[in-house]
């Protein structure tokens, strides 16, 4: 019983921490758009934009690139804010 209890214990810690990296990011966009292929696209306050891959991590995008959202709009990047997406995906990751 006491090992049982143990593992649902540390699977929720596990759970706790994914859902802090995430609203972490979330809570510091204006915007957040899901795109097709599992992406996320983050939009900030001051325009620029971020993108997240489908496996959590902040990747490098090139300024113009036409993504599609999941409800079929198109969205063209503006800026290419991997570092600061990161830094906010590594402090939610600490948290």
């Amino acid at each position: 019983m006491l090992k049982r209890m143990l593992i649902l214990v540390a699977l929720t810690s596990v759970s706790a921490f994914a859902v802090a990296d995430d609203n972490d990011a979330r809570s510091a966009a204006q915007q957040v758009v899901e795109l097709q292929d599992g992406s996320t696209v983050y939009v900030f306050q001051d325009g620029k934009m971020a993108v997240e891959n489908k496996y959590g991590r902040a990747v490098s995008t090139k300024p113009g690139t036409t993504l599609q959202a999941k409800d079929g709009s198109t969205i063209v990047i503006k800026g290419n804010e991997v570092a600061r997406l990161d830094r906010l995906l590594m402090n939610g990751k600490e948290s």
